[in-house]
């Protein structure tokens, strides 16, 4: 009996403080009177966090749930990672780290620079990347080294392509196509523009296309080049209207006394030939 009733007495005593600590904590008197938001925020704005307060933040120091409030501002386009703790004692700090656009996914959303998709509107000249759905981080990684590879030369990338058969293609300011291939292409790539900065930066006239999927060299195609193997056409009617011109203009001098000569010449042969019909 002692032991049930010391039982009784312990429950009951645990009951009375959660009680009154439950009381305690739902009364009006710990009130979240300030929501301060933290972080370097361009794309965030005072109007969202306000919407965001005003709808989750409900309850008191105590009572307001924590994790409803971060999965709130997790929903902003812009916002990576959110975190949210309290502060004593009316006090709510959020701390939010905003996604770096680095590229457009095509046309239907932006790469951050951790390689990570998300839907955010920027008005920002960014360059796109075109790739299977599981290549977006392989795509933004390559990105960076290939961009360095071409900044000695002024030049940086616009486009980066990688083919469902993983094969590259890049994109730069001044419209040069360059096609990788699958394997060595930062090696491929470091040294074409060894070459092009020695030899095709100083020349008139961009290259179009470059394909540096040759094991030893590479095959370029240029304005240029393309006008050197333009055909010409020329036209004929002229040229015809010269020869009948000629066949209709009168004998010269020199022309007409070569004539005689030539019948004289019969004549003698004629001679000769009654000749010897008469010997025989």
């Amino acid at each position: 009996m002692n032991w049930i009733a010391n039982a009784l007495f312990a429950l009951a005593f645990v009951l009375f403080i959660y009680g009154s600590l439950y009381i305690v904590v739902h009364l009006p008197i710990f009130p979240l009177n300030e929501v301060r938001v933290e972080g370097e925020l361009k794309h965030v704005t005072r109007e969202q966090v306000k919407l965001i307060a005003s709808r989750y933040l409900q309850g008191n120091f105590f009572t307001v749930n924590l994790v409803r409030t971060r999965q709130a501002f997790e929903k902003l386009p812009w916002a990576r990672n959110v975190s949210v703790r309290r502060r004593w004692p009316n006090r709510l700090e959020v701390m939010i780290e905003e996604h770096q656009a680095l590229a457009r996914w095509g046309n239907i959303a932006l790469v951050n620079t951790h390689g990570e998709i998300f839907h955010g509107a920027s008005d920002a000249d960014l360059p796109v990347f075109y790739g299977p759905g599981d290549g977006v981080k392989e795509v933004a990684a390559h990105y960076g080294e290939f961009n360095a590879l071409i900044l000695p030369a002024n030049m940086k990338l616009t486009e980066v392509t990688l083919t469902p058969r993983r094969s590259w293609q890049v994109t730069t300011n001044n419209g040069m196509v360059i096609s990788l291939g699958r394997e060595k292409m930062d090696m491929r790539l470091a040294r074409f523009m060894q070459v092009y900065r020695k030899t095709y930066a100083g020349l008139k006239g961009d290259l179009n296309y470059v394909d540096l999927r040759y094991p030893s060299g590479f095959a370029v195609r240029s304005p240029m080049a393309l006008a050197a193997f333009k055909p010409v056409v020329v036209n004929a009617a002229p040229k015809e209207q010269k020869l009948s011109n000629i066949k209709s203009e009168p004998l010269r001098k020199d022309e007409g006394r070569k004539a005689p000569i030539k019948k004289e010449q019969s004549k003698r042969g004629v001679k000769k030939a009654e000749i010897k019909k008469a010997k025989a």
